[in-house]
């Protein structure tokens, strides 16, 4: 197949592209109309990128720091600033990889492990105290589909549910819904899931990630109620329609 005769590109699996379909997203990009376009996916991808963009354009995040891989020693500084970090790394997704350094003990015992792996770098979040549950608010066409929530099991912290966190229903206000979209707008995202948790410590709602392939309900959370499904497919054909008329 010609991909480059395509009228447009649509890419929707999250966390399963290979390398080369990625360097395929970027040279196709510069032809045919995408969705997302390989620039929006390519910030959406890394949580540093992401962060920096959010905050350079007064969208709330969590606190953040980029040490460059000799640089490790920068990691007990900021631990003793923060007193509690998350690591993550920049291009993972559902949870995987991160991990919550409550003391100096659990830095030092992570510290080997990063050196190990040889990373480029290495990206810090402080932790956030926040009551274990966030937002997730899909975005399409710069409008608003569906919220729902996320709680982290008994006993542990990450809502992900590929990390053992359930999905339940919640309501979102205009505040959140503002923000979600703000964070979309500032990415270039034409599709994106936001989540938001709430900052007790702050009292303010905060971006925490910005995923720019967000799930649809499945058929089990749409027995819970979740029916954002229709909508988010009718907005996305819409959204489809128009970009690949532009080619046209």
């Amino acid at each position: 197949m010609a991909l480059d005769k395509l009228d447009l590109f649509f890419s929707y699996n999250a966390g399963e592209q290979t390398p080369y379909q990625v360097y395929l997203y970027k040279a196709l990009n510069r032809i045919i109309p995408m969705i997302n376009s390989y620039e929006a996916f390519e910030i959406s991808e890394d949580k540093f990128h992401t962060s920096f963009l959010l905050r350079k354009n007064g969208i709330r995040t969590a606190d953040y720091k980029l040490c460059n891989k000799d640089d490790t020693y920068r990691l007990q500084n900021i631990m003793q600033k923060w007193e509690k970090m998350v690591y993550k790394p920049v291009d993972g997704w559902g949870g995987i990889g991160v991990t919550k350094i409550d003391n100096i003990e659990a830095l030092n015992m992570l510290i080997p492990f990063l050196n190990q792996i040889n990373l480029k770098h290495f990206y810090v979040e402080k932790y956030v105290d926040y009551d274990n549950t966030d937002y997730r608010i899909d975005i399409v066409d710069g409008q608003f589909v569906g919220c729902y929530g996320r709680k982290a099991a008994t006993g542990h912290w990450k809502t992900n549910v590929t990390s053992g966190g359930s999905v339940f229903l919640r309501e979102a206000n205009d505040e959140i819904v503002n923000l979600a979209i703000n964070a979309t707008k500032v990415l270039g995202l034409d599709i994106a899931g936001v989540d938001i948790i709430f900052d007790r410590k702050k009292e303010e709602y905060i971006v925490l990630e910005v995923n720019g392939i967000p799930a649809f309900a499945t058929p089990e959370q749409e027995k819970l109620g979740l029916n954002f499904n229709d909508k988010k497919i009718d907005l996305i054909v819409d959204l489809i329609d128009r970009k690949a008329l532009k080619k046209g």
